[in-house]
C-alpha cells in the first residue's frame, strides 16, 4: 500500500516537472524565439506527458500544455463582462496632431510633474483579454463592445504564446524569463487575480506561407492577417485554431487584486518577467518630440515589422497620471495613436456600381482593375457620393489613386489626370434605380440620392440585417439573412416571423440544433420594447433616441402609425424634417401592411405612459441637448440628467431648456446661441445636478 502511494507521488511529481519544462520550452520557442532544445526533445517530453495524462485523466489541469490541442467544441460563445472598460484610442495623423493632444491634456497636469512617454506599435490584430486566477490561465475573451466580450478561452489555449501558467520559470535555475530588447528583468509578485490585455495576430511571413498553402490546395485565400486571425480565434472548433500560426503581444493590465507596476515601462518589464510576450521595439523617452521622432522613423520601415501595424502608440508613462486624466468620450486622455499614412496605389477605374442602403440612399462604388494595396488585393472601393465624384472629376477609364482608410476601407481619392487619353467617360448620377427602375429622388439640402421604392430588392438585404441587429435576433447573421432572401423565404422583415422549422431544415448547413436556436431567438425578439421595434423599421432620420421619444409619447404601435406632422413636431427633439419622414413612411400601404403582419405575429409592445412621467427630480420637466467632448461618455452624462428627472434629446429648438457644451462643440452649440437657449459647461451642469 505504502509502495503504491510512493509510485503515485513520484508519477505526480514527474507530471508537474513535465508541465513546467514544456511550458518553459514553449515560451522560449514561441515568445522569445530562442529555443534551447531540439524539436525532437520537445516532442519526447510532450509524448511522455500525454501518456501519463491518458492513464490518469483525472490529473489533467487547465494549465497543462496538452490543453492547447483544442478538442472542445461549443455551439456559441458565452458573453464575458470586462472588469474595466476596454477602450480604444484617439487618432493623430501627424506630429502636430500629437502636439495638439498634449497641449490639451497638459492643462490638466499639475505643474512641475515630470512627464515621460512610452512608444509601442499599434498592432493590427484582435484585442484579447486574459484572466489568470492563482497564476493559472482561467479565461480569455474578445474586446467585444468594450464592456462585454465573447468567451474564446478554448481557442486562446491553443495559442502557443499565451502562458497557461505564470510565471514561466526556467525549470533548471528557477529564474524568471527576461524581457528582450534590453529592458531589464523584474521578479514578479503575482496577484491571485490578474487580467491582462494583449493583441492576437498572425505574423506577415506566416500569413503569406499559409495563403500559399491554401492557394496550392485550391482553397480560398484570406484577404489580410487581421481578418484571418480574428476568424481563427472565433472558430467554434478550437482544433482549427490550434493549427493556425496565431501569436500574441501584451501591453496592459486591466485589473488585479494586488499591486502592479505604476509605470507603463515597468509594466512591460513586469509582464515580460512573468512570461507574457511583449514588443521588443517599445522605447521610453523623456520628451514628446523624441517620442514623435521615433514614431516617424517607423513610417518608412513599417514593412520591417514582423506583423501588420497601422501606427504607433504614445503613452504617458505614469499610469496613475493616466488614470487621473480620465477620458474624452470613450478615448483615454493619457495615450494617443499616431497613425501611419494610408497605403495607396494607382489602378484603372473600369466602371462604377451602386449599392442601396436600408433607407434607400444610393452609394456609388468603383469597379477597379485589381491592385495590391498594403498586401490586400482590391477590386472595389468606395466613391462616397456622386457630388464627390463630380468635385474630384473622376471618370470611367481614369487612372485613379486608391487608398486604404485606416489601412482597412479602400477608397478612390482622385484621378491621375495627367495620363488621360481623352477616351475617359464622365460619370453621371443615375436617373433610375438600377434594381427596380424607379426614378431616383434628391431631397432638398441633401447630397445623397435615393431610391424611393420601399420594396426595392436592392436594399432588402440591408433592411433585414438592420432589423435583425436592432431586434437582437441572435443567429440570424448577414450570410443567413442573404440565404433566406435568396430562397424566397424572406421578402420583407415580417416574413422572418413566418419561417417554419421544416423550411429551415431543407437549407444548407441547417441541422436540428441550429434551426431550433434560430427559431427560439426569433420568438424571443417578439418581447422587445416599443422603441426597439420603431427603431428597427429603418425609417429615415429615426434612430434610437428619436425612437425612445416616439415610444414614450405614443405608447403603442397603433397610435404611432396614426401620427400627423403636427402631433410629431409637438415632441421635443422632433423637427419638420423628421416629422415629414415619419409620416411619409407610415402613410405607405406597404408599411401599414407590414405593421399589421408584425402585430399578427405577436409584436405589439405597449407602454404605460403614466409610468414615464417625471419623478419630480431636480431637473423635472427640463430638456437637455449634449454636444462636444466631455470628461465622461455622453451616455453617462445623459443618465445623470435622466436620473434627476430631466430629458435628453438630439436636436436643439426653442423648446430646449439647456445645451450642455464640451470641447469641439459644433452646430448644436451654434444653434443654441442663435436661438438664445441657455448654455452650460460641464461644471455648471454638475452644479445644477447638485442643486
Amino acid at each position: 500500500m505504502a509502495e503504491g502511494r510512493q509510485v503515485t507521488a513520484n508519477l505526480q511529481k514527474r507530471l508537474a516537472e513535465l508541465r513546467e519544462q514544456i511550458n518553459f520550452h514553449s515560451h522560449r520557442y514561441h515568445v522569445l524565439d530562442d529555443p534551447i532544445i531540439s524539436d525532437a526533445e520537445y516532442d519526447r517530453l510532450l509524448r511522455e506527458l500525454i501518456q501519463i495524462e491518458t492513464e490518469h485523466p483525472d490529473w489533467i489541469t487547465p494549465d497543462s500544455p496538452t490543453q492547447r490541442v483544442g478538442a472542445q467544441v461549443s455551439e456559441k460563445f458565452p458573453k464575458v463582462p470586462h472588469p474595466a472598460p476596454i477602450l480604444s484610442l484617439a487618432n493623430a495623423f501627424n506630429g502636430d496632431d500629437v502636439r495638439s493632444w498634449y497641449t490639451r491634456i497638459s492643462k490638466l497636469i499639475p505643474a512641475g510633474r515630470k512627464i515621460a512617454f512610452v512608444v509601442e506599435p499599434k498592432i493590427d490584430g484582435l484585442t484579447v483579454i486574459l484572466h489568470y486566477r492563482n497564476s493559472v490561465f482561467a479565461q480569455g475573451a474578445t474586446r467585444g463592445d468594450g464592456s462585454i466580450g465573447e468567451d474564446i478561452t478554448p481557442n486562446l489555449r491553443t495559442v502557443r504564446s499565451v502562458p497557461l501558467k505564470i510565471p514561466v520559470a526556467d525549470s533548471k535555475s528557477g529564474s524568471h524569463a527576461r524581457i528582450s530588447g534590453g529592458m531589464g528583468a523584474a521578479t514578479a509578485n503575482i496577484p491571485k487575480r490578474l487580467v491582462v490585455r494583449g493583441e492576437a495576430f498572425i505574423e506577415t511571413k506566416d500569413f503569406e506561407k499559409m495563403n500559399k498553402q491554401i492557394e496550392k490546395a485550391g482553397g480560398k485565400t484570406f484577404a489580410n492577417p487581421r481578418n484571418a486571425g480574428a476568424g481563427f480565434l472565433r472558430q467554434l472548433d478550437p482544433s482549427i485554431t490550434a493549427k493556425r500560426p496565431i501569436n500574441l503581444l501584451c501591453y496592459a493590465i486591466v485589473d488585479a487584486d494586488g499591486p502592479t507596476p505604476r509605470s507603463q515601462w515597468e509594466l512591460l518589464e513586469y509582464l515580460s518577467a512573468i512570461g507574457f510576450p511583449v514588443t521588443d521595439i517599445a522605447k521610453k523617452f523623456d520628451s514628446l518630440d523624441k517620442a514623435i521622432a521615433y514614431c516617424e522613423t517607423w513610417i518608412d520601415k513599417r514593412d520591417k515589422l514582423s506583423f501588420e501595424a497601422d501606427g504607433m502608440v504614445i503613452k504617458i508613462d505614469d499610469l496613475d497620471l493616466q488614470q487621473e486624466l480620465g477620458f474624452v468620450g470613450k478615448d483615454p486622455r493619457g495615450a494617443i495613436a499616431l497613425k501611419f499614412p494610408a497605403r495607396e496605389a494607382t489602378t484603372k477605374l473600369i466602371d462604377i456600381g451602386v449599392n442601396i442602403g436600408r433607407t434607400g440612399v444610393m452609394a456609388p462604388y468603383a469597379i477597379l482593375e485589381a491592385v495590391n494595396v498594403g498586401g490586400v488585393t482590391i477590386e472595389r472601393a468606395t466613391l462616397h457620393n456622386f457630388n464627390d465624384i463630380a468635385r474630384k472629376d473622376i471618370r470611367i477609364g481614369d487612372r485613379v489613386i486608391v487608398k486604404r482608410s485606416g489601412d482597412v476601407i479602400p477608397y478612390v481619392s482622385g484621378p491621375v489626370a495627367v495620363v488621360r487619353t481623352g477616351k475617359e467617360k464622365k460619370i453621371e448620377p443615375p436617373k433610375k434605380c438600377p434594381f427596380c427602375d424607379t426614378p431616383i429622388v434628391r431631397r432638398e439640402g441633401e447630397v445623397a440620392i435615393y431610391c424611393p421604392n420601399r420594396d426595392c430588392p436592392g436594399k432588402l438585404d440591408r433592411a433585414v440585417q438592420f432589423f435583425v441587429a436592432v431586434m437582437d435576433i441572435e443567429g440570424l447573421g448577414e450570410k443567413i439573412a442573404s440565404q433566406l432572401i435568396e430562397v424566397g423565404l424572406v421578402e420583407n422583415v415580417a416574413d422572418i416571423y413566418s419561417i417554419k422549422r421544416d423550411q429551415l431544415l431543407q437549407l444548407e448547413k441547417f441541422a436540428d440544433k441550429k434551426t431550433d436556436n434560430l427559431l427560439q431567438s426569433i420568438e424571443n425578439s417578439k418581447t422587445q420594447p416599443l422603441d426597439r421595434l420603431i427603431a428597427a423599421l429603418g425609417i429615415p432620420h429615426v434612430g434610437g433616441t428619436v425612437a425612445e421619444s416616439l415610444a414614450a409619447h405614443f405608447g403603442s404601435i397603433d397610435e404611432f402609425m396614426k401620427a400627423t406632422e403636427e402631433k410629431l413636431t409637438e415632441i421635443e427633439g422632433i423637427g419638420p424634417t423628421i416629422a415629414a419622414s415619419i409620416v411619409e413612411w407610415t402613410q405607405r400601404k406597404t408599411n401599414r401592411d407590414l405593421i399589421a403582419r408584425l402585430k399578427k405575429a405577436g409584436l405589439n409592445p405597449k407602454i404605460d405612459r403614466a409610468t414615464l412621467k417625471p419623478s419630480g427630480g431636480k431637473l423635472s420637466g427640463k430638456t437637455f441637448v449634449i454636444t462636444g467632448t466631455l470628461s465622461k461618455p455622453r451616455d453617462e452624462i445623459a443618465s445623470m440628467i435622466k436620473s434627476a428627472g430631466g430629458k435628453v434629446i438630439d436636436s436643439v429648438s426653442q423648446k430646449t431648456d439647456y445645451v450642455v457644451v464640451g470641447d469641439s462643440a459644433g452646430s448644436k452649440y451654434a444653434k443654441a446661441q442663435e436661438l438664445g437657449v441657455a448654455i452650460l459647461d460641464e461644471a455648471a451642469l454638475m452644479k445644477l445636478l447638485k442643486g
